[in-house]
């Protein structure tokens, strides 16, 4: 469960940037070598010499890393250090990418592979991209490529490993080696791969919203209905790789599977299923993508005999088994040593297999990804803040959820603050990101409560997405709501923290009503909804709770309730389905949320009042006061939906807030509209070593 965060450039396609900053139509081939070696050049005289280095200064940073992506260039000036206006060679940084980052500083100077990128975007910058020689319908969709990149800015994660240790090092080659490989496996497992071929080779931008998308398809709220919006002419249609095509055509494929007597083959998480004979069969993913799998089981085995030091024989045990995993689909056996890490025997925080199942139509099939992080030992502040009364955190819970739930004994680790260096396949979200996440969803390690659960604290935190989303903020909160907002990130921890920890509390995973799962009560996309706003609504609910308990400080608390009211918002001007029309779990729990909020008095609408910003008319405030009741009265609802495995009141509650006409229905709109606004963060990674 979780809450959200081809080649390298060679020298022919950094030679077509330098013919794109000319003005060149196409690149000339190189001419012919001479018959003779050339003389050496002369000697630069001392005036030569003392010439200054060229200044950078023709682009801004954030257009810069805008037409970087733009370009398909893993390159991105991280600051402005001393505010020159130029960017330096102390300033950039390569990019963990589809395509190996070229040497862009060498020596303290920049290279001429940057020089030429960087005459490129310059003529980007001032000309747009070139549009001779195509049709209408083609400059449609590369104007399309470009709207969706734009909607998405580039938030930079970076790690430094080039004084670490060489075991160090070479753990984290092997696990780059990993992420390359879990990428490939989800773009079979997404449908997408292979199709990255068909791209215009004079098309960066296209390449580069492949790569960011994990596929053609347009995802972001503005563009992904717009029918140019592909990386690909003719805008394939999706269809997952984890059902047969042809079945994919009825959109009442996942009904259909359900209905079957054969279904808990079929929709078991960690199979592919495939058509044979007519036949439908379910397939175990260590022989679906048995090559792919077999790579991933060598470099973790490397990656565990890299392993010298004593204090890492947990981390060293868990890769084992995961090795041995990617072999015989034995997922459960590999959860067992994972369970056993965590901030105090490791400095390491890896999960690599297959886990979520947001990503398809059916929210069955479990999704390949890796999260390789450093441990934060921040965590361990909160765990023995909430370790003591995570018992009593049970207790509310059940007594909120009623019968036929009872309390039950809670062994679960409360989170893990993370340092992410790399997130890919399923983790690696084209724009937003994994705040939290609590595993394993399968298994006894689950169902006994033994789970982990972490939270990603260095996810956009930086500052350029800090500023964005103030900026978005300040367009829908009114002033004095406004005035107690704070986007630090001990504040947005506290709700992740809470969130994750309610996952774990209450009718959780593997509780049955009858005999029968969540999925197989509700179907797979309403129940991954109501777990996901469980616990959002849990952890609004223990914010308060917990300054009940003397736990918490009741100012971090109201800084953390109107932080979870922004996330919903957030969520909620993301709109509520997919653009393949697939409910948004998050979008929509986020609906009930806040129209629970509105209903219960404790966020309020002022149409006649101007927002923060001073320019938008009409803005909402939080009543602090009346938000933990509020809170409390939604966490009963649905606490009482789950314990009773009341699909009929679960439809009630979306039809209420997602699906109805009428008033709150039209506020998602005004949302929508402020916060689409916003670039949302799209995280890129440099792991320097």
């Amino acid at each position: 469960m979780k809450i959200p965060l081809p080649m390298p450039p060679s020298r022919a396609s950094l030679a077509a940037l330098a013919a794109l900053a000319a003005g060149a139509a196409c690149v000339q081939p190189h001419a012919p070598p001479p018959a003779e070696p050339p003389q050496a050049a002369p000697a630069p005289t001392a005036a030569q010499a003392a010439l200054p280095a060229p200044r950078f200064d023709k682009i801004p940073r954030l257009d810069f890393n805008r037409i970087a992506v733009e370009l398909d260039l893993p390159l991105f000036w991280i600051a402005d250090r001393n505010s020159s206006g130029a960017v330096e060679p102390d300033e950039v940084s390569g990019l963990w990418h589809h395509t190996t980052a070229p040497a862009w500083v060498a020596s303290g100077a920049f290279t001429p592979e940057f020089t030429s990128a960087y005459e490129a975007m310059t003529r980007i910058k001032a000309e747009g991209h070139p549009r001779a020689g195509l049709d209408d319908a083609e400059k449609r969709r590369r104007d399309a490529v470009l709207a969706e990149l734009a909607a998405g800015r580039p938030s930079l994660l970076r790690s430094d490993f080039r004084g670490a240790s060489a075991e160090d090092r070479a753990i984290v080659g092997h696990l780059l080696k990993v992420a390359e490989l879990i990428e490939q496996i989800h773009a079979k497992q997404l449908g997408s791969a292979g199709m990255a071929d068909k791209i215009p080779p004079d098309d960066p931008a296209s390449r580069a919203l492949f790569w960011r998308n994990q596929g053609p398809w347009c995802e972001q709220p503005r563009s992904r209905n717009e029918p140019s919006c592909s990386a690909l002419p003719g805008k394939p249609p999706p269809v997952t790789g984890v059902y047969p095509a042809r079945l994919q055509q009825d959109k009442k494929l996942c009904a259909t599977l359900e209905a079957r007597r054969d279904q808990q083959a079929l929709l078991s998480p960690f199979t592919v299923v495939v058509e044979q004979g007519g036949a439908l069969k379910a397939v175990p993913y260590s022989e679906a993508y048995k090559p792919e799998m077999e790579a991933v089981s060598r470099e973790l085995k490397a990656a565990a005999e890299a392993i010298q030091s004593p204090g890492e024989a947990a981390f060293k045990a868990y890769l084992l088994a995961a090795s041995q995993a990617f072999l015989d689909n034995g997922w459960e056996l590999a959860d067992e040593p994972w369970a056993k890490m965590n901030a105090e025997n490791s400095a390491w925080y890896l999960r690599v297999g297959p886990d979520e199942t947001y990503w398809e139509p059916c929210n069955r099939k479990a999704g390949f990804h890796v999260s390789f992080a450093r441990i934060n030992q921040e965590s361990l502040t909160w765990q023995r803040k909430l370790d003591p009364v995570k018992a009593d955190m049970e207790a509310a819970f059940a007594q909120l959820a009623g019968a036929p739930y009872k309390a039950r004994k809670v062994a679960f680790h409360l989170p893990d603050f993370i340092d992410v260096l790399v997130n890919a396949g399923d983790s690696r979200a084209a724009t937003g990101g994994t705040a939290g996440q609590s595993l394993p969803n399968w298994g006894r390690v689950a169902t006994e409560g033994r789970g982990r659960t972490v939270a990603m604290v260095n996810l956009l935190h930086d500052d350029d997405s800090r500023a964005a989303l103030r900026e978005a903020t300040a367009s829908l909160f009114c002033k004095t709501t406004m005035e107690s907002v704070s986007l630090e990130r001990p504040v947005a921890t506290l709700g992740t923290v809470l969130h994750e920890a309610a996952h774990n509390l209450g009718p959780a995973q593997g509780y049955k009503v009858q005999g029968k799962t969540d999925s197989e009560i509700y179907g797979g996309p309403l129940a991954s909804m109501l777990e996901e706003l469980k616990a959002q609504t849990g952890a609004l609910f223990f914010t308060g709770w917990l300054v009940q308990q003397g736990v918490l400080d009741p100012a971090l608390a109201r800084m953390s309730e109107a932080r979870d009211v922004i996330w919903a918002l957030g969520q909620v001007g993301q709109g509520m389905h997919t653009a393949g029309g697939e409910p948004r779990p998050y979008g929509q729990l986020a609906a009930i949320q806040l129209g629970s909020l509105l209903d219960a008095g404790a966020l309020g609408f002022h149409r006649g009042e101007v927002a923060a910003n001073g320019t938008d008319k009409g803005c909402f405030a939080i009543q602090a006061d009346k938000l933990p009741a509020a809170a409390e009265a939604l966490a009963r609802t649905v606490l009482g939906i789950k314990a009773r495995g009341d699909k009929a009141g679960a439809l009630r509650l979306r039809d209420t807030y997602v699906e109805q006409e009428g008033a709150w229905k039209g506020l998602r709109g005004v949302i929508e509209e402020r916060m689409q606004r916003m670039p949302l963060g799209s995280v890129v990674y440099a792991i320097e070593r």
